[in-house]
C-alpha cells in the first residue's frame, strides 16, 4: 500500500473537521432582552440555552372574566416582584381551561414594560436551573419563570428537583427570578386512598402518613396558593358574550345576544364536555368566523 503523503494526510482532516462541524449544534442566538419578551429555555446536554419566543400582546387581564380574586392576587404578588420588593413563588392549580396560563401570560403584557419577562420550561428541564440561572442572573431584568402543567406521577423522583429549587438556595433563586407553575392537582402528584392508611392517632389527634406529608411538602414551598374552580353556567355565558364582543368589534361585526344563540353556546359546551374559559373562547371564534363567512357573501 502507498504510503500517505503529508497533503493527503491534512486533506482528510480537513474533511473530517468540516463534517465535524456540520454535526455540530447550532450556535444558540443571543437574547436581546430589550426587544424579546419571552423565551423558552431548551435543554441541551448538561446545560441548554434561550429560544426567543413571540408573544400574543392582545389578551390582557381585562379579558380574565369571572376570576378576579385571582387576577387581584397574581397582579398584587407580581407588582411586588417588578419593584424589587419580596414575593412569592406561586401555584395556579385548579380546573383545566380555567384561566390559569392565560392570567401568567397576560401579566407578561401588563408588566413587560416595566421590565417584567418571561421564560417558559418544561419540568423535565427544571434540573438545568444552575445554567439558566447563569444567563441571567447579572440581568437588569425580573424574569418569571412558568412551568405549565406541572405534575408529577407516583415513583417519579423529578419532583426532588423543584424541591430543592423552591427551598431557596442562593443560587437556583436568585433576586430576578420568580417561579410562577400551573397544575391541575393541588398536590401536584396524584393521591391516592391508600395513601391515607399511613395516618395515625397521637393523643386524640390524627397525624398524616408519611404518603401524604411528601406530596404536600412540595406544594407547601410555594408561598402563594391561586385556586381555579370549574365553571357555573352564568360564568361561561358571560365569558362567551365577553369574547363575541371583543371578536366583533375587532372585525366590525353587527351582532346581538339571543336566546338561540345562547343556547348554542351551550350545546357547544355540552357537545365538549367541558364549560371553561378555553371553551368560550373556542364558541366565539367559531360563531364569529361564520357570521363573518356570511355577511361576505350576502355582501
Amino acid at each position: 500500500m502507498a504510503e500517505m503523503s503529508t497533503s493527503d494526510f491534512m486533506q482528510r482532516v480537513v474533511r473530517f473537521l468540516d463534517r465535524y462541524e456540520q454535526n455540530l449544534p447550532p450556535v444558540p442566538p443571543a437574547i436581546d432582552w430589550h426587544r424579546v419578551y419571552a423565551a423558552r429555555w431548551v435543554g441541551q446536554g448538561g446545560g441548554g440555552w434561550l429560544k426567543p419566543l413571540e408573544i400574543d400582546g392582545e389578551h390582557s387581564l381585562d379579558d380574565l372574566v369571572g376570576v378576579d380574586r385571582q387576577k387581584q392576587l397574581l397582579e398584587a404578588n407580581t407588582r411586588q416582584f417588578v419593584e424589587g420588593l419580596p414575593a412569592n413563588n406561586a401555584l395556579l392549580w385548579g380546573a383545566r381551561g380555567t384561566g390559569k396560563s392565560s392570567l401568567v401570560r397576560a401579566l407578561l403584557n401588563a408588566w413587560k414594560d416595566s421590565g417584567l419577562r418571561l421564560i417558559e420550561i418544561d419540568r423535565d428541564e427544571l434540573v438545568h436551573l444552575p445554567a439558566l440561572v447563569a444567563l441571567i442572573s447579572d440581568q437588569p431584568w425580573r424574569f418569571l419563570l412558568f412551568c405549565d402543567d406541572l405534575a408529577f406521577e407516583a415513583g417519579d423522583s423529578a419532583y426532588k428537583t423543584l424541591k430543592t429549587v423552591l427551598d431557596g438556595s442562593v443560587e437556583a433563586t436568585p433576586d430576578n427570578l420568580l417561579l410562577y407553575a400551573t397544575s391541575n392537582r393541588r398536590h401536584l402528584l396524584p393521591e391516592q386512598r391508600s395513601d391515607n392508611l399511613g395516618a395515625s392517632m397521637v393523643d386524640g389527634e390524627l397525624h398524616p402518613g408519611e404518603a401524604i406529608e411528601e406530596k404536600i411538602a412540595l406544594s407547601d414551598r410555594f408561598g402563594l396558593w391561586v385556586s381555579f374552580y370549574p365553571f357555573s353556567q352564568d360564568h361561561y355565558l358571560e365569558v362567551v358574550r365577553h369574547w363575541l364582543t371583543s371578536m366583533a368589534d375587532q372585525y366590525g361585526l353587527q351582532w346581538q345576544w339571543s336566546e338561540e344563540l345562547q343556547r348554542e353556546a351551550i350545546r357547544w359546551a355540552t357537545a365538549r364536555g367541558n364549560r371553561n374559559g378555553r371553551c368560550a373562547w373556542q364558541f366565539a371564534r367559531s360563531w364569529v368566523g361564520k357570521a363573518l363567512l356570511e355577511a361576505a357573501r350576502e355582501g
